[in-house]
This record gives C-alpha cells, structure tokens and sequence, in this order.
C-alpha cells in the first residue's frame, strides 16, 4: 500500500479579515474612535490547517479563494506556511471571502460581521477520492455542505478518520455526521442540535445518531484500523470554549473542551472527559478555536490520549489569543509544552464536577 502524501487535507473556508482595535466596544447606537485597522488571513479549515503545518505536519488545503487582494493575501499566507495549494481554486471576478472583527482592547473578545460571495461555492464534483485518499486525515467545517458530505463520504469509504468544526446548524449537515470522527463543535452546538439544554447530556445525545449512522455506512463499506490511516476506534463528540480569558479578568470565557468518547463496543465504556482552560493575557479571541482544531488533529495524528489531546489544543489556542489575528500567535511544540508546565488552569465548576459524575 502507498504511504500517504499528506498528514492533512482540509476542505473548507478561508477569509482575509480587517482587524478593528478599540479600546472597548461601544453601546448600541454609541460611537468609539479605531485605534488601529489591520489586514490578517483567517478562516476556519485554512487557520486550521495553518496550525498543523506550524506544527510539523504535511498539509493540503481544498477550497476556492477569490482573484482580489484578499485573495492574494491569502494565498501567499498559506504558501508561507508549506500548505499545498494544489486543489485551491481561484474564482475570477470573485471577492474573497472577508470579515471586519472589532477586537475590544480591554478583554480582548471580537465581534465579526462577515461576508462570502456566492461565487466562491465550492462544487462537489471536484472533490475526487484522489484529492482525499492522499491524506492520514481529512478536516472539514459545514459551510459548503455538499462539498464536505461527499469528502467526508469518500474519507469514510478510504478508511480515513474526519474531523469537522462546526458552530451552526447548516441544512443538510445531518447527512456529514454519519461519517464523522471528531466532532469538535462550539459549545452551543449540541444544544442547539438536540434542544438539551445540558451540555453532556447534548453530547451523549448527538452521539448515538453518529454512531448509528456510522454503523449503516460501515455495512455497505466495512472499516479498518490500518497503520496506515491510524484509523481511531472510538467516536467523539467536543465542545470547546467560546472565548479566552485574560489573567486579571476572571469573569472572562475560558479555553476548555469536553469529550465524550464511545469505543465500538458501546455505551459500556463511554465516559466525558474535561479539560480546563489556561489562564492568559489575552490579546484577540479570533482564531482561536481554528487554531484548537489544527492542534487537535495534530495530537490524533501524533497518537496523544485524549485528555492530553485537550490539554495541548487549549494550550496552543490560548497562545494564538496572546497576539492579534486568526494565525497571529500559532506557536510550536514547544511553545504548547512550555504554557502547559508552567500556566495556571482556571476550571467551570459546573463542568468539572459534572465529568467527575459521568
């Protein structure tokens, strides 16, 4: 069997952001002076995948990009990182997709208003077993669903484990789950889907229909564990934090992530597990849950056990958040290792004794 070219191939959004500074968000109706306008390339597969590469992995981008400035940027960003651009399309006529993120300077949370023009639809006849059976793992979000339905499908046909980011509810998205890994969503996307207001019991509610659609894709095309594809047994389900949180604000969101994970045997051996978040001078949130799901896919691939999956993609998220833009802070391995020796933990109660009780 051929080794694989890549660690990594994602399929999904780019956006060239213009960062707005102000020393705090203003009132609604109000009026605050820019304290500094910046242009940063971000997205959600593309920051992912940014973070990956940053770490060491082979990695391959599948989108669209448009032919303007935004665009450009784009591109020259990911090149810089290593990432294969091979499959990206470039739309002409086509504005890229971008967002203005008001960054408020005295928490370091943002607000995005963005924009993507339908020209940039990505058309899922060109995503072929080709484009997808050269990676060890596929990442996706849910934006151009039928696009990521048909390389999650032909993933789970190759044996090749998928993570998605997903944060709303996109029509259709119910037919990717069945062949979904990793489903490392924000933490109000199992509430939303299921209507639990209970986060875990929203996890253990979004896993059963994963895992019996999985079954039924399986009877048509059997799975492996192959060395090749380090195929992972158990299904998980992730929320992770919405936010970051600066050291002297302690009433401020917090990076963290909670999994419940199920191997093929069944409820028997399901359980949650919790991850703290890391305490941080934090700079700008954006970025931050991408930069999660690079590192998360990185630890799969490197093997880590799950809590330390979540304890090293909080870390590298909690890094990015010290430094403006989507890629402003990836760091390294090193980098992650230091912040987990050394910084403090900051734990939700409610979370932490709930995993205890699961």
């Amino acid at each position: 069997m051929n080794q694989p070219t890549f660690d990594l191939v994602g399929v999904g959004l780019n956006a060239t952001d213009t960062l707005i500074k102000v020393a705090h968000f203003p009132a609604y109706g109000g009026k605050v002076p820019i304290e500094a306008e910046i242009l940063s390339p971000g997205g959600q597969v593309a920051s992912a995948l940014t973070a990956a590469a940053t770490l060491g992995m082979r990695v391959k981008y599948i989108g669209t990009v448009g032919d303007d400035e935004r665009g450009r940027i784009q591109l020259a960003s990911l090149r810089a990182t290593g990432i294969n651009l091979d499959d990206v399309e470039v739309r002409e006529n086509c504005p890229n997709q971008m967002a203005y993120i008001v960054i408020d300077e005295s928490t370091g949370e943002r607000t995005v208003f963005w924009s993507r023009a339908p020209c940039l639809t990505l058309d899922p006849d060109t995503i072929t077993a080709e484009k997808i059976g050269c990676a060890r793992m596929l990442h996706i979000d849910g934006h151009d669903t039928p696009a990521v339905e048909k390389a999650a499908r032909l993933a789970r046909d190759l044996h090749i484990p998928v993570s998605v980011d997903v944060d709303t509810i996109y029509p259709g998205f119910d037919r990717v789950l069945g062949f979904v890994d990793y489903l490392v969503a924000s933490s109000e996307f199992p509430v939303r889907w299921t209507n639990e207001n209970d986060p875990f019991r929203a996890l253990e509610m979004i896993q059963k229909p994963i895992r019996d659609a999985g079954r039924r894709h399986d009877a048509r095309s059997p799975r492996s564990v192959s060395p090749r594809h380090r195929r992972a047994a158990p299904k998980r389900a992730a929320t992770k934090g919405s936010g970051y949180k600066n050291a002297p604000r302690p009433n401020e969101p917090r990076p963290e992530g909670a999994v419940r994970t199920r191997d093929h045997q069944g409820a028997h051996s399901a359980r949650f597990v919790y991850s703290p978040g890391f305490v941080v001078d934090c700079v700008d949130t954006t970025g931050a849950g991408d930069v999660f799901h690079g590192a998360f896919c990185y630890a799969v691939l490197e093997g880590m056990p799950i809590g330390d999956t979540l304890e090293f993609s909080n870390a590298m998220a909690a890094l990015n958040c010290t430094r403006l833009g989507a890629r402003g802070g990836i760091g390294t391995l090193g980098d992650a290792r230091a912040l987990i020796e050394r910084a403090e933990r900051r734990a939700h109660r409610d979370f932490s004794s709930a995993a205890r009780r699961a």
